[in-house]
């Protein structure tokens, strides 16, 4: 097999000393290649590392061709704007100085051969469910799914021979996703992607499992994957327990020689006492007695030893894969009782009325709200296209008020200080609690020892939303409310089962804005509603 990327024996550390790659070798073939690992695994560093993103401590990768690479979050501060995002604003320029008659040749020189450079970025944006968007609109406009959108029509535009892709289904609506989905399937070069979500990675030809420092690839998709991993899981429990078996059994035989030579000894040393034999032989009979019972107590102890040996060998091979335990505060909401009261905008501009949370007949078979009315403990799901204003609607949950405490995670997680460690973030919202408090909660989230001492700066994306996630669910008063918007981006497979089982068990109100349609089916949704454009929110 030829491999288009090969990582040899790659180091990186941040500057506070804490190792994320430490010698590690890895290879990536032509085809589409979905890379996966627990978050904090040095994915994402590992395809910065790749992209020239970040420069290694030690150790080489070598690339077939020119590298295009979406990170995770794609910035949308300052005043870029979508052509700058596209990076065809210089050629653009040029394009139009030559239509207006400037016929410089540094114009020509940058146009080069793309006179069509507007109407082919135009056709992969509108490819993309991007028509809407002009090339002139600012970066900062955007949602966060049209802005990972644009960014990813860039990459497509520029054709690279290998192309990393980071979380790219973060932010995303349901039919943006599709669209991704099949850019990637029809994506011609190499493709390594990084994601949770499992519709995406059912599209890969191969899967690259980063776990303990090393890259083990396997062929085919995610559903191929974990057949093979449960396959080779069952074998090596079987394993465990015959290992197991074969250290009772070696215990047993060692306590029965033991005995038996212990026997042995007490016949020769009676056999003296009663006269029935010689002193020297007596002790001739206890002298071979003890040689005996230690070459055997030594055969055996080193039976017992290998036994064990073995069985420690075939614990190893047993995933034991630690998981984040999401514990939500047991603040039960009584049935009925009225959490929030808002009123809405009409989509006309108007002020939201005294409709009440039945609302007027709209399209499809919704009901157009004036008002959102939470009462507890409801299970709501806030559904809609990017850029139709969840996101908008959440932070004005907030800045209205509720009558009960609310907690807020955010989209983008900028609700925690960069400089701060971990640990001082989560004290920051709960100065109640002492240090080892702090530390036994953070604890459950993964957050040990010199981890929680961390700079949250220098956390992965799956690691920041943990810690902020620790934060919201530690905060004094508890939330009552819980207001998430897009929970499940940057998290891996094992972290959002176990947020759907904790969210399942919260008995507090949610209300939970995602794309996500299978995370939010575990959650015992009670109200679906629908964040449109043009028609406000409504209720199906």
């Amino acid at each position: 097999m030829s491999f288009s990327i090969v990582v040899d024996h790659v180091s990186f550390g941040w500057p506070d000393g804490t190792m994320v790659l430490d010698g590690l070798d890895a290879a990536f073939p032509a085809g589409r290649t979905g890379l996966i690992g627990a978050n904090g695994s040095g994915k994402s560093t590992l395809l910065k590392i790749i992209a020239g993103e970040l420069t290694p401590g030690s150790g080489s990768v070598s690339v077939t061709g020119e590298v295009g690479y979406l990170p995770q979050n794609v910035p949308l501060e300052g005043s870029r704007t979508v052509s700058d995002l596209l990076e065809i604003s210089g050629k653009r320029a040029a394009l139009h100085a030559v239509e207006s008659g400037d016929v410089a040749e540094e114009h020509f020189t940058a146009i080069g051969d793309d006179w069509d450079v507007e109407e082919r970025a135009r056709a992969e944006l509108d490819r993309l469910g991007l028509g809407h968007v002009g090339l002139d609109r600012t970066v900062a406009t955007l949602s966060g799914g049209e802005a990972v959108m644009v960014a990813l029509a860039a990459q497509i535009l520029k054709r690279p021979a290998v192309l990393l892709l980071d979380e790219p289904t973060n932010n995303l609506d349901l039919d943006a996703r599709r669209r991704l989905h099949a850019a990637v399937s029809a994506y011609p070069g190499v493709l390594v992607v990084v994601s949770h979500d499992r519709a995406l990675l059912d599209l890969v030809d191969q899967v690259a499992e980063l776990r303990d420092a090393a890259v083990r690839l396997y062929g085919g998709n995610l559903s191929a994957y974990e057949e093979q991993v449960a396959a080779e899981q069952e074998a090596a429990e079987r394993t465990v327990r015959t290992a197991e078996g074969e250290v009772r059994r070696q215990q047993r035989e060692l306590i029965e020689a033991r005995t038996k030579l212990d026997r042995r000894s007490r016949t020769a040393r009676k056999a003296f006492e009663n006269k029935k034999v010689p002193k020297i032989v007596a002790g001739g009979l206890t002298m071979k007695a003890q040689v005996s019972a230690g070459k055997h107590r030594a055969l055996h102890q080193e039976r017992l030893a290998a036994a064990r040996d073995r069985l420690t060998e075939a614990e190893l091979a047993v995933r034991d894969d630690v998981e984040i335990r999401v514990e939500l505060p047991g603040t039960a909401v009584p049935a009925g009782r009225t959490l929030l009261t808002l009123p809405l905008d009409r989509p006309d501009g108007g002020p939201g009325g005294p409709g009440g949370p039945g609302g007027t007949p709209g399209r499809d078979g919704l009901k157009s709200l004036d008002r959102l009315v939470v009462r507890g403990p409801e299970r709501i799901a806030l559904l809609g296209p990017n850029g139709s204003g969840k996101t908008t609607l959440l932070r004005r949950i907030v800045e209205h008020g509720a009558h009960v405490p609310v907690g807020y995670l955010p989209q983008r997680l900028d609700v925690l200080d960069d400089a701060l460690s971990v640990v001082d973030n989560v004290r920051a919202v709960a100065p109640a609690a002492s240090v080892n408090e702090v530390r036994a909660r953070l604890a459950r989230f993964l957050f040990r020892g010199a981890r929680a001492d961390q700079p949250v700066g220098t956390l992965s994306g799956g690691e920041r939303f943990r810690a902020a996630l620790a934060a919201l669910l530690s905060a004094d008063p508890p939330p009552q409310l819980l207001l998430l918007d897009e929970p499940t981006n940057n998290l891996d497979l094992s972290s959002v089962r176990q947020l759907s089982q904790a969210l399942a068990a919260y008995r507090g109100a949610l209300v939970v804005a995602s794309h996500d349609v299978p995370f939010l089916e575990t959650l015992g949704i009670t109200r679906w509603l629908r964040q449109d454009r043009d028609e406000g929110l409504a209720e199906s």
